[in-house]
């Protein structure tokens, strides 16, 4: 296996995930920029050096991650499926791409059929808001068809990359020791503000990162048709994504029944206790694998069962990212979905 661009945030969870999984490697390859090469990482008792990524890296290759921005996947990830390897590429190129399927393993992992590990061929891993909106909407939808989704993102820091985690931190002290705050990596001041996500703003006036939430729901539920509206906002959370999601379904679901399609959902965690008004959180997700989906409750401006309202949190670097790629993975050498602790 090889992991490109293994010095960023989502390259470093790369390393932890496929430790704590014990992912079945016989040699893992770390590569990234020429500035990086000779980095040293620890994985699971070895000290492995990082190589620049180059063309040759690729041979006899198995499975190779990538996230190291759409460009350098535009450019390598397809000489790497020529040189064999499986990709599994974390970046916006090959999302929309016909001939790469797009997959969340518990929602279409039936895509990846006549993948292996090793015969080539790219395969795109979903944005990070994408991943968690249907893993937590995905259990209703079989279970009473979705007409249309409206959802509103709160995205953390990390979501634009470990400089934006470290700009997060870094104004956050000077507010509180009495500095002005200045935005470097986002364009607004990120420490006790919300804006409007940074991505750019089509004709339509959504902005890409929304624009990708609706795109991508209708590749990966393969209806062309999917009804799904976003607003897509950061705030001045480190890492972990929430949604706040509103259904209109095709069926009646009772907040009940909908509650138990999630608790018996894989890579879902149900947290919805209204007594103690504790339901999904960024502090509590941070780290952890699964979505975490609470305040489920029936639309009341509806007068059926057809409405529901839900709230969703999710690690970004984690399954938004770097754990659904793994995952990708181990069912491709053919590990069965497992159920997050």
């Amino acid at each position: 296996m090889a992991v490109v661009g293994v010095t960023g945030a989502v390259g470093q969870e790369f390393l932890s995930i496929l430790a704590e999984r014990d992912f079945p490697l016989g040699e893992l390859k770390l590569l990234a920029s020429e500035r990086s090469a000779g980095k040293q990482y620890s994985f699971k008792g070895e000290t492995l050096t990082v190589e620049s990524l180059k063309p040759e890296a690729f041979e006899g290759v198995d499975i190779a991650l990538f996230s190291a921005g759409s460009s350098v996947s535009k450019e390598y990830a397809p000489v790497a499926a020529r040189a064999g390897a499986t990709v599994v590429d974390n970046s916006s190129a090959f999302r929309m791409d016909p001939q790469s399927p797009l997959v969340i393993p518990e929602v279409n992992g039936e895509a990846l059929e006549g993948y292996e590990p090793g015969k080539g061929g790219i395969v795109a891993n979903p944005n990070c808001s994408t991943i968690i909106m249907l893993v937590a909407t995905h259990p209703i939808h079989r279970a009473a068809g979705v007409e249309r989704m409206v959802v509103s993102t709160y995205q953390s820091a990390s979501g634009a990359g470990a400089a934006a985690m470290s700009e997060l931190e870094r104004q956050s002290r000077d507010v509180l020791d009495g500095r002005r705050p200045e935005p470097d990596v986002l364009p607004h001041v990120s420490a006790f503000n919300v804006f409007s996500h940074n991505s750019d703003i089509d004709e339509n006036g959504y902005n890409g990162e929304e624009m990708k939430m609706v795109r991508e729901t209708r590749k990966i539920w393969g209806d062309p048709r999917a009804r799904v509206a976003a607003t897509c906002v950061r705030v001045p959370v480190m890492r972990a994504h929430a949604e706040s999601i509103n259904l209109e379904l095709a069926e009646p679901l009772s907040p009940e029944a909908a509650r138990s399609a999630l608790a018996e959902a894989p890579g879902v965690s149900v947290v919805d206790d209204r007594e103690a008004n504790h339901f999904p959180m960024p502090v509590e997700a941070s780290g952890r694998d699964p979505v975490y989906v609470g305040r489920i409750r029936r639309d009341i401006s509806r007068e059926d069962e057809r409405g529901l309202e839900l709230f969703a949190c999710g690690d970004q670097l984690r399954k938004g990212a770097a754990l659904n790629a793994v995952q990708i993975a181990e069912h491709l050498v053919g590990l069965p979905l497992r159920q997050p602790a």
